[in-house]
């Protein structure tokens, strides 16, 4: 991950792109307000009062800002960002100082008192905080939310939870989303967190919706893939007797990448899906946004 002063200065450029002078102006004069600061009233204030000066209108960065986030730290986005979240941001990241164990708590004090947009801004910016490691509870703390928009903003399009999760908070996670019928495609890291203990949790949770007669979303394939045993094999077959193109689509994708040769031999007896596999035309972004589509 690139320095603070680098990212902060990456939030700023995309901010003055498309924020108003006075909005830019007062929030430099509230980061000095800051640093002055010898307490942390100021920082408490102009993280409140910043929504008085900017919007909640997307930053819509440019093709060359998004490279440019991803170079910030590998999968960070800024692509679901407002005007707003990222002021607030720049404001935290301009009060740290040396003092860190001041700024650790002036942080969780934030949290602790943020309404919903607040802490939308805090979890989303997770993975360019320093001092990663301190924010693993904080961050689980916030998968436990009932807001989906706060539990979107730790679990979606965000690094954070794949690099430092431990696998018990990493399973809750990736289990509420699929509870929550969440786009799990966005997920960050999932090939790399993939799991036996969470596969295992999914085959009796695909044996319980298809017991209730209700089916199940078809990204949920993917976390089972590297694990393919006898049993998997007969759920992956039953979707291909009875499943939708979508849901076939998915299935294909688990055989195609499974070693298991079983697997692999039922995507033989569907060539034009291998085919499509194969040309790049399945994937489970696709599968996921069609699967939105539907729903």
């Amino acid at each position: 991950m690139k320095s603070i002063s680098s990212t902060v200065g990456f939030l700023k450029r995309s901010l003055e792109a498309v924020a108003a002078t006075e909005g830019v102006d007062w929030l430099e004069l509230q980061v000095g307000k800051i640093k002055a600061d010898k307490g942390s009233m100021k920082l408490f204030l102009s993280f409140s009062q910043a929504s008085r000066h900017f919007s909640k209108n997307p930053l819509n960065l440019s093709n060359q800002g998004v490279l440019d986030a991803g170079k910030i730290r590998s999968g960070f986005s800024l692509q679901n960002w407002t005007s707003l979240q990222t002021a607030r941001i720049i404001l935290v990241l301009e009060a740290l100082s040396e003092d860190s164990d001041k700024w650790l708590g002036d942080i969780e004090k934030l949290f602790e008192s943020a309404d919903i947009h607040e802490q939308e801004a805090l979890y989303a910016a997770l993975p360019i905080y320093p001092y990663q490691e301190k924010f693993t509870k904080r961050a689980a703390e916030g998968l436990r939310s009932n807001m989906t928009s706060v539990f979107d903003a730790i679990a979606l399009n965000n690094p954070y939870p794949a690099d430092y999760l431990v696998e018990q908070a990493w399973n809750q996670m990736v289990l509420k989303a699929i509870f929550m019928q969440r786009p799990l495609y966005q997920i960050i890291g999932i090939d790399q967190r993939l799991n036996s203990s969470l596969a295992k949790t999914l085959v009796d949770y695909i044996h319980e919706r298809w017991s209730a007669n209700r089916n199940v979303i078809p990204e949920l394939w993917r976390f089972v893939t590297p694990f393919v045993d006898d049993e998997i094999v007969g759920l992956l077959d039953k979707v291909w007797q009875n499943g939708d193109d979508l849901e076939k689509y998915a299935v294909g994708l688990t055989c195609y990448h499974s070693e298991n040769f079983v697997a692999k031999g039922l995507l033989d007896k569907y060539p034009e899906i291998r085919n499509k596999i194969e040309k790049g035309e399945i994937s489970w972004e696709e599968i996921g946004k069609g699967y939105e589509a539907k729903n």
